[in-house]
């Protein structure tokens, strides 16, 4: 009865660390592509990796006012503001809403090619 649960235990601790390579792996890919968003805009790349100030930042980089941060942290409503800014990045780096829809619904893909496709930083753009 032991050998069983220990076999089993073995098994799912081995696909636990495939996961975590892949999780990280993401997680490389999204800073990496983060911090070359930010040097195509013109602020530091390392904004990328420090926590609340990465969002301020985009949030300059878009074109938004820096409080901004403190109505996304209410749940529903971040959602709402974390599309009007994946709007907004898609337009100030010249892409369409079409991008922006993959920006949000496939980050991993997306945010690469923003970063390190030959999309230039044309300025936060205003709703008019």
């Amino acid at each position: 009865m032991n050998i069983a649960l220990l076999a089993q235990s073995d098994h799912s601790q081995g696909g636990g660390c495939v996961a975590g390579i892949i999780q990280l792996a993401i997680f490389a890919v999204m800073i990496a592509s983060l911090w070359k968003i930010f040097t195509k805009a013109g602020e530091p790349g390392w904004a990328a990796i420090v926590p609340i100030y990465n969002i301020i930042i985009l949030l300059k980089i878009v074109g938004r006012p820096w409080w901004w941060f403190i109505l996304m942290l209410i749940p529903l409503v971040f959602i709402i503001f974390a599309i009007i800014v994946a709007l907004d990045l898609a337009k100030a780096f010249g892409k369409g809403v079409g991008f922006a829809v993959g920006l949000i619904l496939l980050p991993i893909v997306f945010y690469p090619i923003l970063a390190f496709g030959d999309a230039q930083y044309g300025g936060a753009k205003k709703a008019v």
